[in-house]
């Protein structure tokens, strides 16, 4: 806007400045002002300055307490001998930070008035105490309760502030010395110390110190506190409907606590009776009980609720699209999201993930990338989590060159996108690469985790890379000290069978720390399947017909080790015994798109909707295939 006054002050008058202040926002504005008190002299008048330095350190505005804090460093410090008397303005330009975009300069400040003289009140100590707690400085929030003592500063307001900084800053016995030392405690001196209990999940000394607390003291803020505490506990939810019951007062903050409890513990009914029962609901009521019944795999009851809303968010959005995703309902929850797009809801990086997740599962390439361009055009960062989706979505829907171009344009990349990238390329077998990316990892100092090598393992197994494989297995247990999990060793094993190392796969398995499942077992058997190895391969495949007796793949894979090795008496005899039990081999699948509907063909099935029609072409195009071929030419 363009700022102007008609006024019939004369010029020399500073009114016509002060009434536009409260018209500012903008840079414009503000240079507008600028000029004015410049021409006019008023910048040398402390009343004027002071003035607008209070009015726009208050301001949301981004120009306007950037100018205040210019002002006031250019005027007010060593020139005006009251702001060394009074720090009201020091505290108004030390909010300006301690709130705003730079809270470390509060402290800077801070140190600025000691070193000139300036008087310190309460208030200073409060301000940048709030921009410790905001950056965890814990060094600089420990100077400064040093210089409480020092100074006397001892009130329930300011030790208040200390309690809340130790707890922000993860400090929690220095919390509770401060807790401890107080003369006089009041009721968010007692909230807060159990609210950081709570929250590192020492719930029985929350529970203690809410024994102790005058009951006077205790009030809503507390009990739904610990309402969320005895969430974390086995019997917590009847210690929870105790204090429930008992509270003389509940808001909604209580029954949403409440309810979130209920759902942990999996009390659905209860939590929806309670929902039912409550004299309000807010938007957190309402997606608690979708999620709740979302994940318990009540998709149907948590959409009823969804549409019953009066009102939606992008959270319940979010819940929703995750229960749909949770049940494997992939289309659902893209449709859902498209639904949302002529509403005002944006998505946000939650709903984004949940999205990305349905098109990885559905290999919908196509929307994967309508994703990442809204991603793009909104400037949404790519060196979180939504990076890390984007390159495991293109890497499992086949198009790893993408993936590829997402991973480097990740300006700060961490463990998470190495680890999608490097399984993207195990998967596309592009397995020098991913041992490149594994070694530029130590370069950059990023310790690798046990996913990384899932990744480099499965690498490895791919390229028949043996002797890479069991170095990085080695690598994994003595340089970074990682315990190999059932996953790692089936690599192994792997890599060991594909390359037809059968034997020392057999002794690698019987040697394992922990108890090889059936998957590792059936990996051996599968490449003594191929191999032909009847000697390693049948008793591996008796040992798991006594152990599931029921899995049909048992019986298979014996069967045709029977039949590599010409013996077709005991081939026959597994297929008859798996007549016998009624065991029936899993019919192999192939999955076809088009124009984005997956098309499934299982062996011998005909129930696609169109199934007369492409058998019917398939017999023409086999009849075609079976006329004899001529040469020469026709006369």
């Amino acid at each position: 806007m363009l700022v102007s006054a008609n006024s019939n002050q004369p010029w020399n008058s500073p009114l016509p400045t002060l009434v536009l202040l409260p018209k500012c926002k903008t840079l414009s504005d503000v240079s507008q002002i600028h000029a004015r008190i410049v021409t006019t002299g008023f910048i040398s008048n402390s009343y004027v300055t002071t003035k607008i330095i209070l009015k726009f350190s208050s301001s949301p505005h981004h120009p306007l307490f950037q100018f205040a804090r210019q002002l006031f460093f250019l005027q007010h410090p060593y020139k005006n001998p009251q702001t060394r008397r009074n720090p009201f303005l020091w505290n108004a330009v030390i909010k300006t930070f301690s709130h705003g975009d730079d809270p470390k300069q509060a402290f800077v400040l801070l140190c600025l008035m000691l070193e000139t003289g300036v008087c310190i009140d309460r208030f200073s100590v409060s301000l940048v105490l709030k921009a410790c707690s905001r950056l965890s400085l814990i060094t600089e929030g420990m100077q400064v309760h040093c210089l409480m003592n020092k100074m006397g500063m001892s009130d329930v307001f300011l030790e208040n502030c200390l309690i809340c900084m130790y707890l922000r800053c993860g400090c929690l016995e220095c919390a509770r010395q401060v807790f401890d030392r107080m003369t006089n405690r009041d009721s968010v001196s007692y909230n807060l110390v159990i609210d950081g209990y709570v929250k590192s999940g020492m719930v029985e000394s929350a529970q203690e110190l809410f024994d102790v607390m005058p009951e006077e003291e205790q009030n809503v803020i507390t009990c739904n506190t610990m309402i969320n505490g005895y969430t974390q506990l086995v019997d917590g939810l009847r210690i929870a409907w105790d204090l429930f019951e008992k509270m003389p007062s509940r808001d909604l903050v209580t029954y949403n606590s409440m309810i979130d409890c209920c759902i942990k513990c999996g009390q659905l009914e209860t939590a929806y009776d309670l929902f039912r029962r409550m004299p309000k609901r807010d938007l957190v009521s309402w997606a608690s009980m979708i999620n709740g019944f979302a994940k318990l795999g009540n998709v149907s009851i948590a959409r009823s609720l969804f549409n019953e809303m009066p009102r939606r968010d992008v959270v319940s959005l979010n819940a929703m699209m995750a229960g749909y995703v949770h049940d494997g309902q992939f289309t659902e929850a893209l449709n859902l999201l498209y639904d949302m797009n002529g509403s005002n809801l944006s998505p946000d990086n939650a709903t984004l993930l949940v999205a990305l997740s349905a098109i990885t599962q559905l290999a919908r390439v196509e929307e994967g990338i309508a994703i990442h361009r809204y991603i793009e055009e909104n400037q949404i960062s790519v060196n979180g989590k939504i990076g890390v989706s984007l390159i495991d979505m293109y890497s499992k829907c086949g198009n790893i060159k993408r993936a590829i171009e997402v991973f480097e344009k990740v300006a700060k990349k961490n463990v998470e996108h190495y680890n999608a990238m490097i399984g993207g390329l195990a998967i596309h077998g592009i397995c020098e690469f991913a041992l490149e990316l594994f070694l530029e990892m130590e370069k950059l100092s990023l310790k690798p985790d046990d996913i990384t090598f899932v990744g480099v393992l499965n690498a490895c197994s791919h390229a028949g890379l043996v002797k890479e494989g069991l170095t990085c297995f080695e690598l994994m247990k003595r340089v970074y000290n990682l315990q190999p999990k059932i996953q790692h060793y089936g690599c192994i094993v792997d890599i060991l069978s594909r390359s037809g190392h059968l034997e020392e796969a057999k002794k690698f398995i019987e040697a394992m720390p922990v108890e090889p499942n059936d998957v590792i077992w059936r990996t051996l058997l599968s490449a003594c399947k191929n191999r032909g190895n009847f000697k390693i391969g049948e008793p591996i495949a008796k040992n798991l017909m006594e152990l599931d007796s029921f899995n049909s793949s048992h019986y298979v894979l014996l069967s045709n080790i029977y039949a590599k090795a010409g013996m077709w008496k005991k081939s026959y005899g597994i297929r008859k015994m798996m007549m016998e039990r009624d065991l029936k081999k899993v019919p192999g699948c192939s999955s076809l798109k088009l124009e984005d509907v997956v098309h499934e063909f299982f062996v011998g099935d005909r129930s696609h909707s169109q199934g007369g029609e492409i058998y019917s072409m398939m017999d023409s195009l086999q009849a075609l295939n079976s006329e004899p071929m001529y040469s020469g030419s026709i006369v």
